[in-house]
């Protein structure tokens, strides 16, 4: 194969579009060839040392492969080379970097996603001064930034980002001032961030999350005029967010998330009118949500989740609201609701859980056709939900908490009715994550977009969802004071993975309809006034790996066979009338056959028949059959029609 591939490179360029495998030959002599592509194939083995005879190359492309081994030294003879591209292969590096130290030429490098196992060299400085873009991405690289990086002053792209570099950022960054993007993000580097980076004012992306910065966010980012992209999440900065902030007008994604940030929300945060993204979450934020975020037109992400903000959500969101994705979970902001928020068309997400906020129901939600999440959990909302108005509002409903508040009355039956998003999701469904995405910026690292996460209640435990998948259901209404039987209309919630109705009022039997609820992963009916018994169908439930219908006044056997043989005790106690494994109480002879109560309930209808044989007894032998055949296939008793086999 690989002599069918060189029959065609003595041209002054080659891109192969062949699915190639196998090896490049040890010897290779292609003095007039200066473009070689032979990207994205299944190529293996070492790098051979010959491709240095191909000594006028200018591109060299052997990325998306499996090649193995030392990146060759000879690659250094190749004067004329201005892009080399090798990553997604399996290649190590010497520890001086002796491949790259002659490449005077060379504009574009990337190494990205091999195992290079080495520190970064204080002889990158001797890399040529025409590097313009380095891009050295989850190399298994530690140790320090060397200072010496500063010589690579035409650098436009610098990504060290998903390594093991550690120390300080140096300051002499701030003098790569042609730099565009910076990526420095999930490494381990420590101490402040350096004032010097207010000289890069061309700057147009910058990561530093996930690393152990501390001290405050410097005032000084606000003269980086050109910032669209500033991520300083997952660090321990501390102090508050410079008010300069609201300088960067062309700002489109600000993710200050889990750091120990203080103080208010900077009211010059209205004037950011691209921002599209803003995650403030998990920080130690004061004070109202600025009135100003109304005019933010262009806003489709906020998270300020996890702060302690207090006072009102803002009053008004205007009707060009382009919103997605609402998350106030975790403050204390206090109610009523604004219905203003309807106006936000868009609305896939609202959690506004584990705040103080006192209203009733919030109905205008029906006007939030893309509302796939809400979650209104340890609030204050109380009376009654009513009917819903329109019958063909909240389809793609399928996330739905409304847990720990003073709801009252019967369950919410007609709301229920309308969550198609809850009836059968997984039948010819694109299965995907929930996320923001849809943005052109050439250094958005993550080209997919900003994955959606909650909290939510999971088989008893909060859990954080890092990503919702657009096929998961659930619906938890418990810890309220509903009241009245569980509906049918239940069983038809097809695709639900958690129902949780416990700690409320309800009455009545289970329904054995539940069985149609085929995915459920966890069942909670405790704390109820439920009563009758277990209907033997939730056996056939195989998904379901947490069932709790412990204090209601359950009676009879507890059903036996599949999932049911991994519940304990606690899935049961506080039901006096329930027998049977795991149980110590032993079942009666009676409790073990129930269908026996069902029999004597027909010894009327049974009685009936055969007075009515008896009487064709006397009046004559077939007079008397006739009659009895007749009552007996007219349905009485149809137990027994059953039974002998009539139709």
């Amino acid at each position: 194969m690989m002599q069918l591939i060189f029959c065609y490179i003595y041209t002054e360029w080659c891109k192969l579009f062949l699915f190639l495998l196998g090896k490049l030959p040890n010897e290779i002599s292609l003095p007039n060839l200066e473009e070689l592509d032979l990207g994205s194939n299944s190529l293996s083995g070492n790098i051979p040392h010959s491709i240095s005879n191909a000594s006028k190359l200018r591109v060299l492309n052997l990325s998306e492969n499996s090649f193995f081994g030392l990146i060759p030294n000879s690659l250094g003879n190749l004067r004329y080379l201005e892009t080399l591209e090798l990553f997604s292969n399996n290649l190590t590096s010497t520890h001086d970097w002796s491949f790259l130290l002659s490449l005077a030429n060379c504009e574009y490098l990337d190494l990205t996603w091999n195992p290079l196992n080495v520190h970064l060299p204080t002889s990158i400085s001797d890399l040529s001064t025409s590097l313009q873009y380095l891009y050295l991405h989850d190399c298994k690289m530690a140790g320090n930034i060397p200072m010496e990086i500063s010589s690579l002053s035409n650098l436009i792209e610098l990504d060290l980002s998903m390594n093991e570099l550690s120390g300080s950022v140096p300051a002499t960054i701030g003098r790569l001032k042609s730099l565009v993007s910076l990526d420095l993000g999930d490494n381990k580097l420590q101490v402040l961030i350096p004032e010097s980076f207010r000289s890069l004012h061309y700057l147009k992306f910058l990561n530093l999350s996930n690393n152990r910065l501390q001290g405050p966010v410097p005032e000084s980012f606000g003269s980086l005029h050109d910032l669209q992209i500033l991520d300083l999440s997952t660090n321990r900065l501390q102090g508050p967010i410079p008010e300069s902030f609201g300088s960067l007008h062309d700002l489109q994604i600000l993710d200050l998330s889990s750091n120990r940030l203080q103080g208010p929300i900077p009211k010059s945060f209205g004037s950011l009118h691209d921002l599209q993204i803003l995650d403030l979450s998990s920080n130690i934020l004061q004070g109202p949500i600025p009135e100003s975020f109304s005019d933010l037109m262009n806003l489709t992400l906020m998270d300020l989740s996890n702060n302690s903000l207090s006072g009102f959500i803002p009053s008004t969101f205007a009707e060009e609201c382009v919103l997605k994705f609402l998350d106030l979970n975790r403050n204390q902001l206090e109610g009523p609701l604004t219905q203003t928020i309807g106006n936000c068309k868009y609305l896939e997400v609202l959690d506004l859980s584990n705040n103080k906020i006192n209203d009733t129901f919030p109905d205008w939600i029906e006007a939030l056709s893309e509302l796939q999440v809400l979650l209104l959990r340890s609030n204050k909302f109380q009376g009654s939900i009513g009917t819903s108005k329109n019958p063909l509002s909240l389809q793609k409903l399928r996330i739905i908490d409304l847990s720990n508040n003073n709801f009252i009355g019967p369950l919410p039956i007609s709301y229920i009715r309308n969550f198609r998003g809850m009836m059968n999701l997984d039948k010819g469904k694109d299965v995907h994550y929930m996320h923001e995405g849809g943005h052109n910026s050439l250094f958005w690292r993550e080209k997919e977009g900003y994955y959606y996460s909650i909290a939510l209640n999971v088989k008893g435990k909060e859990t954080e969802l890092n990503k919702i998948l657009t096929i998961f259901a659930s619906l938890d209404l418990s810890n309220n004071k509903f009241e009245g039987e569980i509906p049918e209309t239940f069983a038809e919630l097809s695709s639900l993975r958690g129902l949780n109705l416990s700690h409320n009022n309800l009455i009545g039997h289970i329904p054995p309809s539940l069985k149609n609820l085929t995915l459920l992963e966890w069942l909670d009916l405790s704390c109820n006034k439920l009563g009758g018994q277990i209907p033997s169908e939730l056996v056939d439930l195989t998904f379901l790996s947490s069932f709790n219908v412990s204090y209601n006044q359950l009676v009879g056997s507890i059903p036996l066979g599949k999932q049911f043989s991994i519940f304990e005790n606690s899935s049961y106690e506080g039901n006096k009338g329930l027998c049977g494994p795991p149980l110590s109480r032993s079942c009666s002879q009676e409790q073990r056959q129930p269908w026996m109560n069902s029999l004597k309930n027909n010894d009327s209808k049974l009685e009936f028949g055969w007075k009515v044989v008896a009487i064709g007894y006397g009046s004559g032998f077939i007079f008397g059959v006739a009659i009895g055949c007749i009552a007996l296939a007219k349905g009485k008793p149809k137990w027994f029609v059953t039974l002998i086999g009539l139709r």
